[in-house]
């Protein structure tokens, strides 16, 4: 995903759904180690919001929630076409059901309650769920979102689903979302039924009937005629009054009587099946759009509210802006590839044994010895202001690499366009430990830093070995 703070314009649905997902993991598990990721934010400059989600991406960087997101995505994909397949195997299922095997009469009613009977069920329970606010998901939904949190099989995506369906909430979008999903799904079923039973009609021959004990021959005749009127529109066959009543007492080899029938089976399926989906369908498509447009976060929750003071400063939004400062020249734009020809040499925790510092050429900057945790906040902060072309962090290899330390060498290299690391020999011809040199050499290989023990100040000025 590209940086959200690089660019002015509207945040994506990614960008906001990973700062939400950031918000509930701090709301559930306590506030993350945000120190480098929120200097780096009010280093970018703009706009709160551009901040907040530039930290959540810096974040979710750092502690796989990006890895975690493509993971969760592709669980619901897989979730989705495990859907679809079992969308056109049940509408498989429902044209051969409905038709048989041609070797006994169709109940052309009842072959039209198996085609439209669960179709029309859940189509009225979603449309009573959506006018009492839909804040309850279909089935098919609930299924959806169930599966892609278990195929994701990613610990870090547990507030990946919850976070989704909080941002999508604000407005009103999950049930636009999820009626896309339920009526694609049953858009495929009922596509799939309608190929089988065109399949059928073509290969088979097949005679209809309509039965009943307690209902007259009148209530059949009318109840066809009113369901062959709109897709008589459409040009759809309906059978005459005396092919109907002369159905109900023995199924008619007349060819153009299964004809009749045949055509009003499929233009009832047609019209009181596809024709809602596609167009529930399309209308949950349409809201979708418009929505997801507006979408953006609640700045008003108490963790975002908790965020403002340390990624806009009160001196900052008043406009007092410290002076530039002496140590580091400013670079020509804030892209590392585009800073100035600044070169910066820092220590780390050197004691008073260790000659420091050595001459240096006037184009290399000494940013000192880095041993309290206000130096390294300080210089931190100045690096990523104003980022130097090459670094060289220099390390007494006789010290242990803590993981402390090694963080501390992963956030300086972050800030600068190239970064070695100086593994300083041993003063007063001693002799290094060489277990101790060897972790010093794993851990940095661990950051991608080149490193050795020869001096590197060479390479600082020129650039060049």
């Amino acid at each position: 995903m590209t940086d959200p703070t690089l660019s002015h314009t509207a945040p994506t649905l990614d960008d906001l759904w990973l700062t939400e997902a950031v918000r509930l993991t701090e709301e559930e598990t306590g506030p993350l180690d945000d120190a480098e990721a929120n200097r780096r934010a009010r280093a970018t400059g703009g706009s709160f919001l551009q901040r907040l989600l530039l930290r959540a991406h810096l974040l979710g960087q750092r502690d796989g929630l990006l890895e975690a997101r493509r993971h969760w995505r592709q669980g619901a994909n897989l979730s989705l076409w495990l859907l679809l397949l079992l969308a056109l195997l049940s509408g498989a299922g429902l044209g051969f059901g409905a038709l048989g095997d041609g070797l006994r009469p169709v109940n052309v009613f009842w072959a039209l309650g198996s085609l439209l009977g669960l179709h029309l069920l859940t189509l009225l329970l979603w449309l009573l769920g959506f006018l009492g606010g839909g804040r309850h998901a279909s089935v098919l939904g609930r299924l959806w979102l169930w599966l892609a949190g278990k195929l994701a099989r990613d610990a870090r995506a547990v507030h990946l689903g919850p976070a989704l369906i909080v941002l999508l909430g604000r407005q009103r979008l999950v049930r636009w979302g999820l009626g896309m999903i339920v009526h694609g799904l049953w858009l495929v079923a009922l596509l799939a039924a309608l190929g089988v039973v065109l399949a059928l009609l073509s290969a088979r021959s097949y005679s209809f009937i309509w039965e009943t004990t307690i209902l007259g021959s009148n209530t059949f005749v009318r109840l066809t005629q009113i369901l062959g009127v709109l897709p008589g529109l459409l040009g759809f066959p309906t059978p005459d009054v005396e092919t109907i009543r002369a159905s109900g007492n023995i199924a008619q080899g007349l060819e153009a009587a299964r004809q009749a029938w045949a055509g009003w089976l499929m233009g009832v399926l047609v019209v009181y099946g596809l024709f809602p989906r596609a167009v529930l369908l399309a209308l949950c498509s349409w809201q979708w759009q418009r929505g997801r447009h507006r979408l953006t976060l609640d700045l008003d929750q108490p963790g975002y509210v908790l965020l403002r003071e340390r990624l806009m400063p009160t001196s900052e939004r008043l406009g007092v802006n410290d002076a530039a400062p002496e140590l580091l020249p400013e670079p020509v734009g804030g892209n590392l590839a585009l800073a100035s020809e600044a070169a910066v040499l820092v220590a780390i925790e050197l004691d008073d044994s260790q000659p420091w510092p050595p001459v240096l050429p006037e184009r290399i900057v000494d940013a000192g010895v880095l041993d309290d945790g206000q130096q390294r906040r300080r210089l931190l902060e100045q690096l990523t202001r104003y980022p130097p072309v090459r670094l060289v962090i220099a390390c007494d290899p006789r010290r242990s690499p803590d993981r402390g330390t090694l963080s501390l060498i992963g956030e300086l290299a972050r800030c600068a366009g190239t970064t070695r690391a100086w593994l300083l020999p041993a003063p007063n011809g001693e002799t290094l430990d060489p277990d101790r040199l060897d972790d010093w050499q794993q851990g940095l290989d661990r950051l991608g830093l080149f490193h050795g023990e020869h001096s590197p100040l060479d390479w600082l000025e020129t650039g060049h070995e």
